[in-house]
């Protein structure tokens, strides 16, 4: 896999285990640091946080408060400044099993976080991460009229601005002097060069993206009256934007609030570009199934045997599972073995785990644990096949997950597994 597919892997399997994590009777502290949020701001808010805690009556309540708070304190102690896309801090009150502050889980987001938040509850507030994993596109906007254009990138529900131009076309009121045909060609050269300017530097900005070629899904362009079909029509933007364009749309704005407009409007084109997609392979999955000699694979023991036989071409995976692949062995008889898990929100590996050995009954020791969706991506990657994630918010998308279990593969050739 590459370093960015390890990543957001990795991501999705400390967001899984956070997820089971609290429940009733528990105190939870979730962070969210946006990165223009300065540090000195967000521990001072700490510190008179520890301060009030400490007078809390039931101490019973406000000491283990605290200590959550020491840790990440001490936490946040390690970052001069914030990373790029800010920070998000988890941490359960009261003390670890050896007395000592309970270690925070600290993540680097994906992407920007967008919203300050400290929240106690008796769960991790995970949803405006689980955003971030859910947003495998990214889609480029520009919005523009005739005195200024702005463009930025769309990654779920969020809008992140990215570069501006202002223009200096002349007015439709021409100076004296001039006359109307020269006034004219000289608003038309001015026009020309404000397109010509906003197409190099948004296509640059666009191209820069460091995952363009795999998750810039297409770039949507909002404008009043004529002005946005000029300037598609002029293929001004790099062919490699101005091919992925996915339509053009009437906006009453420009600026940041026209970026948002735009992305508000553009909703129902988006969710018809994405769904498509991920249509077109489940519709090629069920049409070869059903066949005798059908090119494809269903269920997580015939996919696992279809990819150590090298025989997947693409591997279809659910981002609806929740599952954890274990390697478990006994430390009396040495006994050994993997299990696939079902993490429902709420438990832990613990609570699903037998804990004696199958063969003598003695204590398991659990080695290694692995989000299923990280290994089987690892093992299609290794084989060199591909891999397609497939969304749960459409009717085919939620009937592969809960019909088909929501692993699968469309075969290179077939081997009867």
């Amino acid at each position: 896999m590459s370093g960015d597919d390890d990543r957001r892997n990795e991501f999705r399997t400390t967001l899984h285990t956070l997820e089971s994590e609290g429940g009733p009777g528990q105190d939870l502290i979730t962070l969210f640091i946006p990165p223009d949020k300065p540090i000195p701001e967000v521990t001072g808010y700490l510190n008179a946080e520890h301060t009030r805690s400490g007078t809390i009556r039931d101490t019973r309540e406000g000491i283990p408060v605290q200590q959550a708070l020491s840790s990440i304190l001490s936490c946040l102690k390690n970052y001069a400044e914030l990373p790029e896309n800010g920070l998000a801090l988890f941490c359960r009150a009261g003390p670890a099993e050896n007395g000592t502050d309970r270690p925070c889980t600290v993540i680097e987001p994906p992407h920007p976080l967008t919203l300050y938040l400290y929240r106690r509850s008796t769960k991790f507030e995970l949803e405006p991460l689980k955003q971030m994993l859910e947003a495998k596109n990214m889609y480029g906007l520009l919005v523009l009229d005739l005195n200024r254009a702005w463009w930025g990138i769309l990654r779920g529900e969020q809008v992140i601005p990215i570069g501006n131009s202002t223009s200096n076309i002349p007015g439709r009121q021409r100076k004296g002097g001039q006359s109307a045909a020269r006034f004219q060609r000289l608003r038309e050269i001015a026009i020309n060069e404000f397109y010509t300017r906003i197409g190099n530097h948004a296509s640059e900005a666009f191209l820069q993206s460091p995952d363009f070629y795999q998750r810039f899904a297409g770039l949507l362009i909002g404008g009043q009256s004529q002005t946005k079909e000029d300037f598609f029509a002029g293929h001004f933007l790099h062919h490699e934007i101005q091919q992925r364009v996915i339509g053009l749309f009437d906006i009453t704005r420009t600026g940041e609030r026209g970026l948002a407009e735009l992305a508000e409007n553009a909703k129902g084109a988006i969710g018809v570009h994405d769904i498509t997609g991920e249509k077109e392979i489940l519709n090629r999955f069920m049409q070869e199934l059903p066949k005798a000699d059908g090119l494809a694979a269903s269920g997580e023991e015939s996919v696992r045997k279809n990819l150590a036989a090298g025989a997947v071409g693409t591997l279809l995976l659910s981002a609806g599972l929740r599952k954890s692949r274990r390697q478990i062995t006994c430390q009396e008889c040495g006994h050994t073995h993997e299990r696939t898990i079902s993490l429902e929100p709420g438990m832990t590996v613990p609570d699903i785990l037998a804990h004696t050995c199958r063969v003598c009954a003695a204590p398991i020791i659990e080695d290694e644990e692995v989000d299923l969706i990280e290994e089987l991506t690892g093992l299609a990657t290794r084989s060199g096949a591909k891999t397609k994630i497939i969304a749960e918010n459409f009717e085919e998308g939620m009937q592969f997950l809960t019909g088909n279990g929501g692993i699968a593969a469309i075969l290179r050739y077939r081997t009867g597994f």
